[in-house]
């Protein structure tokens, strides 16, 4: 890859093109939308459901919320590999997952002690870690390299505005029922079906929209003579699914150039050889050890604030909030200015979160302020990562790569949540907050190190 994802950016003299977000970008936030209104309508009173209902302590709520974050980073290559190794299954690939996280649901109605719950989150996790790279593998694989943050940005926004909704009906579903939590795990499994119906009717499978983007763009070439780079529309230049060029492999190869890699697990791990996906996920992994859970951050709010527990499920709402107004533009702004600063400004987000939430201050303005960095750390580097890594890894290998990336984080995630709940058991929250934050600061210094070469001019 000449150019590295931190860095992307339109050729010199060429403005980046503004046309429209690609339909299956649409259709899959569509789907993320719908089930992160069922999935954070859970996310939402977990917390409070598993220390205040069932009492489980810090330490034993850290090592469930490692399992409900983490757990997926098991399986994320397994799914990467599945959805690469099909040759265009990464729809039904990313279908499995959404139905298996749906059937854990109404498994949570039953579930009273740790083990049981626990079994229940890594099996929701395991769906979860199935469909997230071959979800983000049909954005990339939708998008040109150009427009790509602003893909991700939509999608993400998108799916945010179901995690907006989400809490909102949680705390809706808890003010009016008696049984308030079976309530709201029922709600959520009827949500989240609706969601896997809406991916298996309006998402396109891989495979056949890469034929169909491959013969109607191979004919644009025919009837015009143009040469260079076809978009899914036959527009040379055009944005669409996949372009019939020899570069993204979906047309002839040159004379002289190396067949595609083969999508084998091996193949998937040899990805790390290539210095720029090598130096992402690195950054991805060390600055996840210093990511304390959302869960963590609003107990720590509600603590700091007395916030009742009705009032609970409301706090997510913020940092949702702030996600969906500053996904899109940070997307954008990351495709004009460089992913590498605006990622590394989402965790100086962070870092101002954590440092409020340790200061003296208890203005009204604080949950506002905590939970409007929290949104924008969140919208400065979720899409934007992805959108970094796509462009350091080939298209046959397009999910396996970016699983690559969300192993290495969701795993990093996994250790800080343990390692969070056991100092908040032994020291207390905010020694071990001051410990995350001190953390946090450490490795995006050494981050700034590992800012790949490639991506001149961006400093």
């Amino acid at each position: 890859m000449g150019v590295c994802g931190w860095g992307a950016r339109p050729p010199p003299g060429r403005p980046a093109p503004r046309a429209a977000v690609a339909p299956t970008v649409l259709a899959l936030g569509a789907v993320s939308l719908i089930t992160d209104v069922s999935s954070e309508m859970v996310t939402a009173v977990l917390p409070l459901y598993l220390v205040t209902g069932l009492g489980l302590s810090p330490l034993g709520f850290g090592l469930l919320d490692g399992i409900y974050n983490g757990f997926s980073a098991l399986v994320r290559l397994v799914g990467g590999h599945l959805a690469d190794r099909g040759g265009g299954r990464h729809k039904w690939v990313a279908g499995f997952g959404y139905g298996l996280s749906a059937a854990c649901k109404p498994l949570l109605l039953v579930a009273q002690t740790l083990t049981p719950i626990g079994l229940i989150l890594a099996a929701d996790r395991t769906g979860k870690g199935l469909r997230t790279a071959p979800r983000d593998a049909l954005i990339s694989l939708s998008s040109t390299p150009e427009t790509r943050g602003r893909a991700f940005g939509v999608h993400r926004a998108m799916d945010t505005a179901g995690a907006l909704v989400g809490p909102l009906v949680a705390f809706l579903i808890l003010r009016e029922t008696v049984d308030g939590y079976d309530a709201v795990f029922t709600v959520s499994f009827c949500v989240a079906v609706v969601g896997v119906l809406v991916l298996v009717l309006f998402v396109p499978g891989g495979s056949r929209t890469k034929t169909d983007e491959a013969v109607r763009a191979a004919g644009a070439v025919r009837a015009t003579g143009a040469r260079g780079t076809v978009g899914a529309t036959g527009a040379p230049g055009a944005p669409g699914t996949i372009g019939a060029t020899p570069e993204n492999g979906t047309g002839p190869i040159a004379p002289g150039k190396a067949a595609a890699p083969r999508p084998t697990l091996r193949a998937a791990l040899a990805l790390l050889h290539r210095r720029d996906l090598r130096r992402i996920t690195l950054c991805a992994l060390l600055l996840g050890l210093a990511t304390v859970s959302d869960s963590f951050v609003y107990l720590l709010l509600q603590r700091r604030l007395g916030v009742p527990d009705r009032w609970f499920a409301l706090l997510p709402l913020g940092t949702a909030a702030a996600f969906l107004l500053l996904a899109v533009p940070l997307g954008r702004l990351a495709d004009r200015i460089g992913r590498w600063r605006v990622f590394l400004a989402g965790h100086g987000a962070l870092l101002l979160a954590y440092g409020l939430l340790l200061s003296s201050w208890h203005g009204t303005a604080l949950p506002y302020a905590v939970l409007l960095l929290h949104g924008g750390f969140y919208a400065a580097t979720d899409g934007v990562l992805m959108a970094a890594a796509s462009d350091s890894v080939p298209e046959e290998l397009r999910s396996s790569g970016l699983a690559l990336v969300q192993t290495g984080q969701a795993l990093a995630r996994f250790a800080c949540s343990l390692a969070f709940g056991t100092a908040w058991t032994a020291w207390g929250d905010r020694t071990a907050l001051t410990a995350s934050a001190v953390t946090l600061a450490l490795c995006a210094l050494f981050a700034l190190r590992l800012r790949p070469a490639s991506s001149k001019g961006l400093a």
